[in-house]
This record gives structure tokens, sequence and C-alpha cells, in this order.
């Protein structure tokens, strides 16, 4: 018994240092990808500022996104857990049939789409960018033709990063967008010097690109493709789960629509303050939760495949403890230094200070959910892994009627902020709901096998920050003089956080931590 409780522990260690080091390579792909898009941005910037191509391009390239964005996300999360299910029951060969289906299913949609697209641009631009003259209309008119037919090349991608996924390779997802930046960076120089209507093609070059990285890399991984296609079987198995997840991905929309509709009301620089800081809240939640997410997603469809209830429960306590152990010192470091990481990122130019204090306020009230943010998204890929679509859709629109009567009451007694811990609220029922409903129906899994790990995690997260306080107030300080830059000044407190954190957490034996601090001794070991 001891020999296979052993075993077990041992195959949990490899499996946690095989996540810490994909989790840590993930972050660091993710972040030069999104340093890659921002310079992007300021290519863009460069040749064609802010005038009316840039507006018609940014128009364009969204369209698409916000009318079927929410369609092929779903399918390709619905497509996950019935592509664990047949493999593991039938087989690869099946496995890939399926894939193909999808596949092929995906290539006729967004084919019809592109053909809306094509034929129906100015009633679109029409209906979306009312608010436009005439010459940017036009323009964006001419651009959507273009970047509605990325939606194929977009669609059938997204299949493939959920089939690489679920084969344990998360990296080439997150490497194939750089292909999609690397073309629109090429077109815009090249649009510049030529004509500015090559510029949509860029974004259509490079979904391509995409998806020619992610289809190789399956093809390496045993994917092969069928031309077949069984559309009443298909159409309905994939139905039945994306469904119920486009409608709550679409709620939850709802939520950034009021708080945008309601601060529109108040006082100028409310609607982006509430912008502003929420984009800081989902580049923490990116860069950390979802990346566990993403990593944990597969291998919680493959346990119920296989209908190991222990593996699965023990996967999801582990993501869940994961989430915790990066959000509990996050929601703590932005009570203590939430303004000021405002003031560094955003205060140059026009945005002022006045700017910097509605957002500061704003990204608090924000941070009170980031918690339950980075839950949300944990919890409901466990209920969509065992099938289960329908109980976060409900969670979620109730959810939604809480934020909204939250909204109209708290907005008339703390402005925007209101509507900032309104959504933390909405996002903290939500969570609630979804733990419930783990509970109650699926019993045997346990989101916390140990609930004294979350006092000492939140303990030493408490130490971390109050360390760190000392050191900015007793030490950075007063030496002003010398250490003047601010980002500095926050630099240096935010390292010693992360140092007493980590010691903290290795002193109360959090078993995290120690697998990590195993996998970078070993990796030292082997230099």
């Amino acid at each position: 018994m001891d020999d296979k409780k052993l075993t077990a522990a041992t195959k949990r260690e490899t499996a946690y240092r095989r996540v810490a080091q994909t989790a840590i390579l993930m972050v660091i792909l993710t972040l030069v990808s999104k340093c890659f898009g921002f310079i992007r941005e300021l290519v863009m910037a460069n040749y064609f500022g802010a005038g009316y191509i840039t507006d018609s391009y940014v128009m364009a390239q969204s369209i698409p996104g916000i009318l079927l964005g929410g369609i092929f996300s779903a399918v390709s999360t619905a497509y996950m857990p019935l592509f664990s299910q047949i493999v593991e029951k039938q087989g690869n060969k099946e496995g890939n049939l399926f894939t193909s289906y999808v596949i092929n299913l995906l290539i006729i949609l967004s084919f019809l789409a592109s053909l809306m697209g094509f034929f129906f641009s100015d009633q679109i631009v029409t209906f979306l960018a009312s608010g436009f003259d005439e010459q940017r209309a036009q323009l964006t008119s001419f651009y959507i033709k273009i970047t509605f037919m990325y939606v194929m090349f977009s669609a059938t991608a997204g299949i493939f990063d959920a089939y690489l996924q679920y084969k344990g390779k998360f990296l080439t997802p997150i490497v194939s967008g750089y292909a999609l930046n690397a073309m629109a960076i090429i077109m815009i120089i090249f649009s510049a010097h030529t004509s500015h209507y090559y510029l949509a093609f860029g974004i259509l070059l490079g979904q391509v690109g995409r998806l020619i990285v992610v289809f190789v890399v399956s093809k390496r991984q045993s994917f092969k493709y069928f031309r077949s296609i069984k559309f009443n079987d298909t159409i309905k198995r994939i139905s039945v789960l994306a469904i119920p997840v486009f409608v709550s991905t679409y709620i939850q929309q709802i939520n950034t629509f009021v708080d945008k509709t309601l601060a529109s009301g108040l006082q100028v620089g409310s609607v982006s303050a509430l912008y502003y800081a929420m984009l800081l809240v989902t580049l923490i939640t990116g860069l950390t939760s979802n990346v566990f997410s993403t990593i944990i997603y597969p291998k919680l469809s493959q346990a119920n495949s296989l209908g190991d209830n222990e593996e699965l429960s023990y996967i999801a306590s582990a993501g869940v403890n994961l989430v915790l152990l990066v959000t509990i010192p996050f929601t703590l470091g932005i009570f203590a230094y939430g303004g000021q990481v405002v003031q560094i990122v955003y205060e140059r130019g026009a945005f002022d200070e006045t700017a910097t204090a509605l957002t500061g306020s704003a990204f608090l009230f924000y941070g009170i959910g980031l918690i339950f943010i980075a839950l949300n998204d944990l919890l409901m890929r466990i209920y969509y892994a065992i099938h289960d679509m329908k109980a976060p859709m409900i969670y979620a629109g109730i959810a939604v009627v809480v934020n909204i009567a939250l909204n109209l009451v708290l907005v008339r007694y703390m402005q925007h902020n209101g509507l900032a811990l309104g959504t933390s609220i909405s996002f903290a029922t939500n969570t609630v709901l979804l733990v419930h409903g783990i509970r109650k129906r699926y019993s045997y899994i346990k989101l916390m096998q140990s609930p004294t790990k979350l006092v000492k995690i939140g303990l030493a997260a408490l130490i971390s920050i109050t360390f760190s306080l000392i050191v900015y107030y007793g030490v950075i300080l007063p030496l002003s003089y010398i250490i003047y830059m601010r980002l500095v000044q926050i630099g240096i407190a935010v390292l010693s956080a992360m140092i007493v954190y980590i010691v903290s957490l290795w002193i109360f034996r959090i078993d995290e931590i120690i697998y990590f601090t195993y996998l970078i001794k070993n990796k030292m070991s082997k230099k």
C-alpha cells in the first residue's frame, strides 16, 4: 500500500514539475507575444497615426470577432471534452475523424460568413459603426471584405490549438500567434510605402500563417485529415455543448456593456478608467490563472473520459491551489501598490493625475474580485470537462442579474468605483454558485483537499506584502533622492515581496513551491 502511495506521489510530483516548467515557458512566450502585439500597435501608430485609416483598420479587424468570435470560441471549447471522450474510448483514428468533421463544418460555416461579410459589408458598417463619416465608412467596408475571410483560417486554427493542447503541446498555439503579428507588421510597413488598401491583407495572411504552423505541428502529432463530414451527428454533438458555452460567454459580456452604459453618464473619463483598470486585471489573469487553466483543461477532460474520478478530483484541486497561490498575493499587491502601478503604466501625455486617480480607484475595486475572476475560468472548465455546460450558463445568468442590481445601487454612492465593486461581487457570486454546484452535484470532486493550505498561502502572502511595505516606506522612499525612478522603487518592493513569499511558502512546506524549487535545482545541477 505504501509503495502504491509512493508511486502515486512520485507521478504527481513529476506532473507538477512538468506543469511548472510548461507554465513558466507559457508565461514567457505570452509576454513576448504581448510585446510583439504592442510593437505592432507602435508601428501602426508611427506610419498611420490616429486618423481615418487607423480607425477603419481597427474597426474592420474587430468586427468579425465581435460577430463571430463567441461562436467559434464556444465550438473549440466544446470540442475538447468530446475529442477526449472519443480518443479514450474509440482510439486516435476516430478522434482524427471527429476533428476533421468539426474542421469541415467550421470551414463551411466560416465560408458562408465570409460571403456575408463580402456582400453585406456596407450594411455591417452602418450597423456597427454608425458614427463613421463617409470616408471612414467606405474604407472600413473595403477592409471588412478582406478581414471576414480570415475567419475561416482563425476558426480552423482554434480547433488545432485545442487538439495540440490535448496532446500536451501548449507552446505552439502561442508561438503561432507570432506569425500573425509578424505578417501584420510587414504589411503595415509595405502599405505605408505603397497603398493603405493593403493593410487588411496583413491580418488575413497572418491568420493563414498561424494556421500553417498549428497544422504542421498537428500532423507531427499523428493528426490525419479526412474530407468527409457527418452533418447531423457532428452538429448535434457540438451544439449540445457549444450553445450553452456561447450563451455563457455573451451573458458575461452583458456585465461589460452595463458597466459602460452606466459609466457613460458619470464624470468624464469614467468609462476609460474602468477600461484601463480591467485591462490590468486581464493582464494579470492572462499571465497566471489562464495559463494554469489552459494546461489543466485537457487533463481534466482526459480524466473524465477515463472515468478516473480520483484523478479528476486531484487535478481540479491542484488547479485551485495554483490559482490561489498566484492570485492571493496579487490581490494584496493591488491593495498595497495599485495606485503606483497605474501611475507607472499609464500616466504620461494626456493621461494626467485625474485619470490616474480614477483608474487607480477602479483598479482597487476590481482587485477585490481578482481571485474570483481567476477561479471562475478554472471552475467553468471543470464543468466543461465533465460535459456540464448548462449549470455555468444558469449561474452566469444569476450573476448578471446580481451585477445589474448592484450597479444601479452602488453607482449612486460610489460613482464608477461602485460599478467596479459590483462587477467584483458579481464574479464572487458566480464563483460561489460554481463551487456549490460542484459540491452538490459532483461530490467526488474535492476542490480544496487541504483547507490548512489556504490559510498558509494567505499568511505567506500577508507576510510578504507587509515586509515589502516596510521596505518601501522605511527604506526606499527615504532614499528616494538616490532611487528616484518610481519604476525602480516599486520594482525593488515587489522583488522583496516575491522573495519573502517564496521563502514563506517553503517554510510552510507548500507542495507546489517545493516542487518548483526542486525543478530549479535540477536545471541548475544539469548546467
